[in-house]
């Protein structure tokens, strides 16, 4: 018997490596409220059990249909409303995700294979960009959108903070410099395959518009920029 443990241990500094040092967890702490915290006590948990036939896929940004943080349907549905859309910082900036349905097929393989161990299951550095998944967006959508790109300054200085208020995207800075930038030759040696991000944005998208919005966790922060918001930074830039 194998256990498949999907994650995204949160790792220390900038170093995103399996042997890189993570945040300490407990694996007997049933009530944990530390996201990273209790991801790392699930890992420590399955090792203690299953030794090294465990394979602990950390996973780290997960997109595709069936996304129920809805990260990618929020910036879908945003960009379907059409007009200049805020987007975040440089459009160059490289993206590391997985789709789902790539995760799920590298995972029952690597059971199989009985590979067990760590792996950072996610697509290579630059598998797309902010500025190519956007695109797609809204030649997904065909949305009127402008796209209005807003340097990381101007961010801040709105007050407007990344991943959550901008899902999705992360600036290249020390707090969130390891989110996009991970080393994942160990599981692309161990076969994993990443479709393009334009095939990820369709059928996101195709899923949205055959069943309509998704239920979204209610553990997990509400994604997505307040209209008056975005528009008050923008309206500025003007």
């Amino acid at each position: 018997m194998r256990l498949l443990v999907l994650g995204g241990t949160h790792f220390v500094g900038r170093a995103v490596v399996e042997t890189a040092p993570v945040v300490d967890g407990d694996p007997d702490d049933d009530a944990v409220e530390d996201y990273a915290v209790a991801k790392r006590g699930g890992e420590l948990a399955a090792l203690r059990a299953f030794g090294d036939r465990a394979l602990l896929a950390r996973a780290g940004l997960v997109l595709g249909p069936y996304e129920d943080v809805g990260r990618l349907p929020w910036w879908l549905r945003r960009v379907e409303r059409g007009g200049r859309v805020l987007a975040p910082a440089d459009p160059a900036r490289p993206l590391q995700y997985i789709d789902a349905r790539d995760l799920a097929v590298w995972m029952l393989a690597a059971a199989e294979r009985g590979l067990g161990g760590a792996f950072n299951t996610v697509s290579r550095p630059g598998h797309t960009t902010m500025g190519e998944l956007l695109d797609e967006a809204v030649k997904t959508t065909g949305s009127d959108a402008e796209l209005v790109w807003v340097a990381p300054e101007a961010l801040e200085e709105a007050g407007i903070g990344p991943w959550v208020e901008l899902p999705i995207w992360a600036p290249d800075d020390a707090e969130y410099g390891g989110m996009h930038n991970g080393d994942v030759s160990a599981v692309h040696d161990a076969g994993l395959v990443c479709r393009p991000a334009g095939e990820t944005v369709a059928d996101t998208w195709a899923w949205l518009q055959r069943e309509g919005d998704p239920r979204l966790r209610t553990d997990r922060p509400q994604v997505g920029l307040d209209p008056d918001e975005e528009r008050q930074v923008l309206d500025g830039l003007a």
